[in-house]
């Protein structure tokens, strides 16, 4: 089993720096301004022949505001889980009121514990440390995390005999479900739900989040890696910096999902902000499943009235599910799974273009392409052009006149006949004549 390592610290101190350093990704998001790490965020380290987990955790302080509160217990949890703790202080501010707080909490849990101390770029290696012996821990380790500089000394004396050599595992295929919506839609709520404990902060404020948090999840031998992202208000009421990076890293999540899950509050219906939202989830061609949260404690006649208008407001996008959950009570959840499932084996279900050709042939006889100047269009035959999400190729003559409404029904038609739930099915047209009709001519000559 893999040892795991917490980063522990005030606010902006490195610690996002230094996992994403470690982990050598940009999975933790970074800025100059303190607080943006609120929940728990895991990564993999493989460096110097030393393999472990790490754990990106919030800043503590000596705040005592709910939110404040919901951190450090995060970071708490953090504690409890790892077996060895990273203790960064930041070099050029020195020792404050806080890091002394700070070490006192740590030196109770009995845990590990290694002495950082980053943001030394240009300072003397053996001066920047002087101020953190006061804290009463071993030899501090001097790092500039942003530069790269001292980790792997930071490495060894976390774990001075490297690891036996690791063999290639083969990697275990994870379903990537980025849970997507407005601020205060149940986002985390839901996202614990399903993890069964309270992995992220949830909070009635709205904008708790402000990262995209890396959950995995394993559940009945499939796995999944949660995405849970900041909520996305429209853009005159994003305002502060930090809130404006948590935009970028939620539509960059949804980039890079397999499935999207995205909330709707019951109570207050869709919005012009989730028609946006989902219209770029459909432009990046995701999978996806929609979960209208709060349904509980609503009336029949209110509930009548929202799937009525969410009906009509989705039509774009009917080839998702749509699920009517509580994240709060659980009422729906285990059902969510069935559909993610479903949506993401439709998203790479292999084509073949014998199948695909003759159900273009079916689709025409169905409903015939329109006539242009005169000519009935054509269309010869269909081959796959790609998954994720499904793309049909269809070479013909005219294909250009053809109506954006006809594409529409081809891709509803192959969607209905190849049962690709939850999945848009994107249509692209060739012109040109048939690449095996020489073939064919030369063989009948």
């Amino acid at each position: 089993m893999l040892p795991v390592v917490a980063i522990v610290g005030r606010p902006n101190v490195g610690k996002s720096t230094l996992f994403n350093r470690l982990t050598r990704s940009r999975a933790a998001l970074i800025s100059a301004y303190p607080g943006m790490t609120r929940d728990r965020q895991y990564g993999e380290v493989n460096l110097d022949k030393r393999h472990f987990i790490i754990i990106d955790t919030g800043g503590i302080t000596d705040e005592t505001d709910e939110v404040g509160k919901l951190i450090t217990k995060q970071v708490l949890q953090a504690i409890e889980e790892a077996d060895k703790i990273l203790f960064l202080v930041d070099g050029k501010s020195g020792i404050t009121p806080e890091d002394k707080m700070i070490a006192d909490i740590l030196r109770r849990t009995g845990k590990s514990i290694t002495l950082v101390v980053n943001k030394t770029e240009g300072l003397d290696p053996s001066m920047s440390v002087t101020d953190a012996y006061e804290l009463g821990m071993a030899s501090p380790i001097a790092i500039a995390a942003v530069h790269g500089t001292g980790i792997s000394n930071l490495i060894a004396a976390l774990f001075p005999q490297p690891a036996e050599e690791i063999s290639e595992k083969e990697e275990i295929p994870s379903i990537k479900l980025a849970i997507v919506g407005r601020p205060n839609v149940g986002k985390s709520t839901l996202t614990n739900r399903m993890l069964g404990e309270e992995r992220v902060i949830v909070h009635d404020s709205p904008g708790t989040t402000r990262d995209s948090i890396f959950i995995p999840l394993e559940r009945f031998e499939k796995h999944y890696t949660l995405i849970d992202t900041a909520g996305v208000r429209k853009r005159k009421k994003v305002s502060e910096v930090t809130e404006k990076f948590s935009v970028v890293k939620t539509l960059q999540a949804i980039e890079n999902a397999n499935v999207v899950l995205y909330i709707i509050d019951a109570h207050l219906g869709v919005s012009e902000q989730d028609l946006k939202l989902l219209g770029f989830v459909l432009e990046c061609g995701k999978a996806l499943v929609i979960a209208v949260n709060k349904w509980d404690g609503i009336s029949q006649e209110t509930r009548d009235h929202a799937k009525a208008t969410i009906d009509r407001h989705l039509d774009f996008v009917r080839f998702a599910r749509v699920h009517y959950i509580s994240a709060l009570h659980g009422s729906g959840v285990g059902n969510l799974f069935d559909s993610i499932n479903e949506a993401y084996d439709s998203a790479i279900k292999p084509l073949t273009t014998s199948v695909l050709t003759r159900l273009l042939e079916q689709a025409q006889t169905t409903h015939s392409p329109p006539l242009v100047h005169g000519r009935r269009v054509k269309l010869r035959f269909a081959h796959p052009g790609g998954h994720n999400p499904p793309r049909i190729v269809i070479h013909g003559n005219q294909v250009n006149a053809l109506p954006e409404s006809y594409r529409q029904f081809l891709a509803h038609f192959y969607q209905k006949k190849l049962k690709l739930f939850g999945t848009p099915v994107l249509i692209e047209f060739k012109a040109g004549e048939n690449p095996f009709g020489k073939k064919i001519r030369g063989k009948n000559e």
